[in-house]
């Protein structure tokens, strides 16, 4: 049975969320929802654009019981407001956010609700978690799991060597929290900007360093149960030290909101970019150790006439292939791990296979160094 989306937040991953799920078979209709009108919804025939405020309890309740499920694509500090109404409505939910306490609070909210409630969807969290539990289960004992992705510009110039492709906001949060990981099977925090390593991945030098909220709630199922787990983000070498002397030395970390503005206004936004996935593992099996790899490239592409980056097409594609696996009914009531969804179901559906298993796979050309 086709089903009805709401999508709260028209901006670049709005859209795309909006331009994948027009194109599926299990979707009826899409109201996308944004505060500020949007003009461009030329070519997506399950479409209609809803002039909307979030803060808007009355108008908020009205488009959440028109729905099926709600895609929270709006900024992450307006994903509590969000899900309490989709609580109270008995309407599932799904949102982007890299955000630990909003990922918690919405948790709890799912305890005692029948429908689903599903945070954490994307790229990472959200498909990266799907790819490194999948591996992690390829093994009889797991050893380490290492989660590597990146969504960069495929050329820069700047002393940042970056480029905006998603949002701002999201961005600073992630690089000023602390993260988690697995040591020796014991969950400990790891410092944001820190554990730095440097990579090569099919001839090109990446940084790798400690962000929050990629890892999601892998750390909690794998606990005792893998080794060593962590997720770092990839950057061009040189941008870990200079965000570094921003958010520490010139302790902008407190002052989150004026950086934001500052990046919005300074650093110009690309749409000629790449994303890298990268997740190492290595486990036991009867044949002795093993070890496994899934690296991808993901590029910019064209979803029904529409361009998309490559960070809108990976990060839609995570979360329409959970959406998907909500229409068929593969889904439970409550709260759900990125990591409770099989790596096989994943590629079963139409954009987790099309982005994630058939997009361009790199040979293993990867040197690792500390």
């Amino acid at each position: 049975m086709a089903i009805k989306i709401g999508i709260l937040g028209a901006g670049k991953v709005g859209m795309a969320i909006a331009a994948l799920l027009d194109v599926t078979r299990f979707v009826e209709s899409v109201i996308l929802a944004d505060i500020q009108p949007v003009e461009n919804l030329e070519g997506l025939r399950k479409v209609q654009f809803r002039e909307l405020d979030v803060l808007s309890e009355a108008d908020l309740g009205n488009l959440i019981g028109e729905c099926d499920a709600i895609v929270s694509a709006a900024p992450y500090y307006l994903n509590k407001t969000v899900a309490q109404a989709c609580a109270l409505s008995g309407a599932s939910y799904f949102d982007l956010t890299e955000d630990v306490e909003t990922a918690n609070f919405i948790r709890a909210l799912a305890a005692e609700s029948r429908s689903t409630f599903m945070p954490q969807c994307g790229l990472a969290p959200g498909a990266i978690n799907i790819i490194a539990s999948g591996l992690a289960h390829s093994f009889k004992v797991a050893r380490s799991v290492e989660m590597r992705v990146g969504a960069l510009p495929l050329s820069a110039s700047n002393q940042m060597k970056y480029y905006l492709s998603w949002s701002t906001a999201g961005l600073i949060n992630e690089y000023c929290h602390c993260g988690e990981a697995l040591y020796r099977g014991r969950r400990i925090p790891t410092l944001p900007l820190d554990g730095v390593e440097h990579l090569t991945i099919d001839g090109v030098e990446y940084e790798a360093f400690n962000t929050s909220g990629g890892v999601a709630t892998m750390c909690e199922t794998f606990a005792g149960q893998v080794g060593e787990l962590n997720y770092k983000t990839l950057r061009y070498p040189g941008h870990r030290d200079l965000m570094k002397f921003l958010l520490n030395d010139l302790n902008l970390s407190q002052k989150q909101d004026l950086l934001t503005q500052i990046f919005d206004q300074e650093v110009p936004l690309t749409f000629s970019d790449v994303v890298v996935v990268f997740v190492n593992s290595v486990g036991n099996e009867e044949a002795g150790l093993i070890q496994r790899s899934f690296v991808k490239k993901i590029y910019a592409g064209t979803v029904g006439g529409r361009p998309l980056s490559a960070l809108q097409l990976s990060t839609a594609a995570g979360l329409v292939a959970v959406i998907e696996l909500f229409a068929r009914g593969l889904l439970p009531s409550g709260f759900v791990k990125q990591e409770s969804i099989g790596l096989d179901q994943f590629f079963d559906t139409q954009w987790g296979g099309r982005v994630y298993r058939e997009a361009e796979t790199i040979a293993p050309r990867i040197s690792l160094r500390a």
